[in-house]
C-alpha cells in the first residue's frame, strides 16, 4: 500500500485541510510541475478520494471556496470539474466505453499472437524502453499508483506515437495500476490524447515541455515522435438524455448495495432510507481482462471497510465482497428485500454489474450535483466550464456526505 494514500477518510480529510491554503496562486504557479515520485505537494493529490467518493466533489470545493474566490482558485476548481464533465460526457455517449472495451479486447488478443507487439508492451510496461523519463513514469505508477495529471498526458502521448503501441492498451494499463483509475476520466483523456475525442486535435508530447516541467530532470531530445498525426476514429454515437436517477421510496422493504463509485452513502440515509442489510460490491474483475495490482484491489477493500465501519450503526447485517448479479439476487431476496437501493453508478465496471440485475428493482438515486452538472456535458469542456459558476451557486447547502 502506498504511502501516500491511507485508504481512510479521515486521513483524505487531513490531505485536504493540508491543501487548501495551496488551492489559489501557488496551485496556478506550480501545478503542471511533474517533480517525480513523492514530490507532488503542489497538487492535490486528491484524486483517489474524490473518485471513490470518500471526499465529495461539493465538500473539497466548499473547503477551497470557504477560503478562497472562485476567480482566484478557478484553475483547482475547474480541475474539480474535469472529473464531472467526463463523466456526464460519457452518461451520454456510453458505447463510447463498449467501444473501448471491444478495442482492448482486440488489443489484447493481438498481444497474445504477435510476439514483437508482445515485447513491445512487456518493454512499455516493465518501464524497460530507450526513453528515460517514460521508463520513470512506468516505474512510479507501478510503484505509487498515481501519476502527475502532466506525466500521464507525457506518457500517454509517447505510448501510442512514439511507441505506437495500441492506446486501449495504455489506458488499461493506467486503470489496472492508478488507485484513481476512472472509466470517464480515464479512457475520455487516452482518446483525447489520441486525438479521437476532439476528432482531428491530438496532443504531442515534447522534449522542451518536458524539460521544464521536470525541472530538467529528463530531455528525451530527438526520442519523440514529432508532430505525429491523430488516429482516426469513428465519429461520437449521438448523444442519449443523461440520467435523472430513480426516486428512493424508503418505506419499501430494502437493502442497500454499496460500491467503489459512491464511499459516502449518508445522503440516502437522509432520504429515510433504513436498509434491512448491506452488502459491498467488488467490481474489480470488470475493470480489465488483466490481473488488477494487488494493491489497487486492497485499497478499494481497504476504503469499502473504512466506509462500512463509519456507517456500521445505520447499515444492519453487512455482506461483503458480491462480483455477480447472481450473488446480488440471492443477498438480497434472502434479506427480504422487495428493493435494492444503490447510489447511481455512472458507466464502468459497477454499473455493468448492476445493470444485470433482473430479480428486483433497482433503484438508483442520482446525486444533485451530478443531475444538475452532467446535462452541460453535450459538448467540449469550454462550453461546460461557462456552466461552473451557476453549478457552485446551486452547490450552495447541497448535503456534502
Amino acid at each position: 500500500m502506498s504511502d501516500m494514500f491511507p485508504p481512510t477518510r479521515t486521513a483524505a480529510l487531513e490531505k485536504l485541510s493540508a491543501f487548501v491554503p495551496k488551492a489559489s496562486r501557488d496551485y496556478a504557479a506550480q501545478r503542471n510541475y511533474d517533480r517525480g515520485s513523492g514530490q507532488h505537494d503542489n497538487v492535490s493529490t486528491l484524486s483517489p478520494y474524490i473518485r471513490h467518493r470518500l471526499l465529495t466533489e461539493p465538500e473539497v470545493l466548499e473547503a477551497v471556496l470557504g477560503r478562497y474566490s472562485a476567480s482566484s482558485a478557478e484553475k483547482f476548481v475547474q480541475e474539480v470539474f474535469w472529473r464531472t464533465y467526463w463523466k456526464g460526457w460519457l452518461e451520454m455517449r456510453p458505447a463510447v466505453w463498449g467501444g473501448y472495451q471491444q478495442g482492448l479486447s482486440g488489443a489484447w488478443d493481438q498481444v497474445q499472437t504477435q510476439s514483437g507487439l508482445c515485447a513491445e508492451w512487456e518493454a512499455a510496461c516493465r518501464g524497460e524502453t530507450e526513453i528515460d523519463c517514460f521508463n520513470h513514469w512506468a516505474h512510479e505508477l507501478v510503484t505509487t499508483g498515481y501519476l502527475h495529471n502532466h506525466a500521464r498526458m507525457w506518457f500517454a502521448s509517447i505510448w501510442i506515437f512514439t511507441l505506437r503501441l495500441p492506446w486501449e492498451l495504455g489506458a488499461d494499463f493506467f486503470m489496472r495500476h492508478l488507485y484513481d483509475g476512472d472509466p470517464a476520466s480515464n479512457t475520455l483523456s487516452w482518446r483525447w490524447v489520441a486525438g479521437l475525442q476532439t476528432q482531428g486535435k491530438n496532443y504531442a508530447a515534447r522534449a522542451s515541455n518536458i524539460s521544464k516541467y521536470t525541472d530538467g530532470r529528463f530531455s528525451p531530445l530527438y526520442q519523440l515522435t514529432s508532430n505525429p498525426e491523430p488516429l482516426e476514429g469513428p465519429p461520437h454515437p449521438p448523444r442519449m438524455d443523461t440520467p435523472i436517477g430513480n426516486r428512493l421510496d424508503p418505506k419499501k422493504p430494502s437493502v442497500l448495495l454499496l460500491h467503489e463509485d459512491d464511499l459516502s452513502p449518508g445522503w440516502l440515509f437522509d432520504l429515510g432510507l433504513k436498509p434491512l442489510a448491506t452488502a459491498s460490491l467488488d467490481a474489480t474483475n470488470q475493470m480489465s481482462p488483466l490481473q488488477i495490482a494487488p494493491q489497487v484491489k486492497s485499497f478499494k477493500a481497504d476504503i469499502m471497510a473504512d466506509c462500512t465501519t463509519r456507517w456500521s450503526a445505520s447499515l444492519g447485517p453487512l455482506t461483503t465482497d458480491l462480483t455477480t448479479a447472481q450473488q446480488i439476487e440471492n443477498w438480497a431476496r434472502a434479506a427480504g428485500a422487495e428493493q435494492i437501493v444503490t447510489p447511481y453508478a455512472p458507466v464502468g465496471s459497477a454499473a455493468t454489474i448492476l445493470n444485470d440485475i433482473r430479480a428486483l428493482p433497482v433503484i438508483r438515486p442520482l446525486r444533485e450535483f451530478d443531475r444538475r452538472a452532467w446535462p452541460h456535458a453535450t459538448a467540449g469542456f469550454f462550453k461546460f466550464k461557462k456552466k461552473i459558476p451557476e453549478l457552485i451557486g446551486a452547490m450552495k447547502g447541497l448535503q456534502a456526505v
